[in-house]
């Protein structure tokens, strides 16, 4: 069995779309792919719930129990690799990942950023994206480099920036693009190792 492991921090509806598409598609049965765990930092993230409601377990590693950012990343691998991922999902994770980290899980470490990186790295996008009179905006699904929003694009999908166009009209749109480019993306990488 191929094992997907999703790190959340909110709300989890990346997770959710991932969870759902790959149940309604038969993951499981036409590529051996299941979610083996959710993983959050944050106790009060909504997303927990929803993934036990999928069917989904969980588990929580509170950041703030940890004295740095190099422990908790330290102690966040040893949690994930019990469950021997083949593909480990930031899916609205909000920690900025050391290094280390990174690198033990390089090729199978993957992101979505609401940019059409490398527009708009970081946080705001939506906003700067409007501020700098965008015709189009959207999102990435990207391998994670040690480089924050950087690193290989797997899949991008576009939307339109509209006239009037608040940055919270402009992230709704974004996310329904999101919740049908992630599930897309994940299946691609499990179609290429086949």
């Amino acid at each position: 069995m191929k094992n997907i492991v999703i790190l959340i921090s909110g709300s989890g509806s990346n997770m959710a779309a991932i969870a759902q598409t790959a149940h309604k598609e038969a993951w499981r049965e036409k590529f051996g792919v299941r979610i083996a765990a959710v993983i959050s930092n944050r106790a009060d993230a909504q997303g927990l719930p929803l993934a036990k409601s999928l069917g989904l377990a969980t588990e929580l590693l509170p950041h703030r129990d940890f004295a740095s950012r190099e422990a908790f990343d330290a102690a966040l691998m040893a949690r994930i690799d019990l469950h021997a991922p083949q593909l480990v999902v930031l899916a609205g994770f909000m920690r900025i990942l050391t290094p280390g980290f990174v690198q033990h899980y390089a090729g199978r470490l993957i992101n979505i950023h609401p940019s059409l990186l490398p527009a708009f790295t970081g946080l705001d996008t939506y906003q700067r994206a409007i501020d700098m009179g965008c015709k189009v905006a959207g999102a990435t699904v990207h391998q994670v480099t040690a480089e924050l929003d950087h690193g290989a694009i797997l899949a991008q999908a576009v939307v339109p920036v509209l006239p009037g166009d608040t940055a919270g009209a402009l992230a709704a749109r974004i996310l329904t693009q999101e919740h049908l480019l992630y599930p897309q993306a994940v299946r691609s990488f499990f179609e290429r190792s086949a």
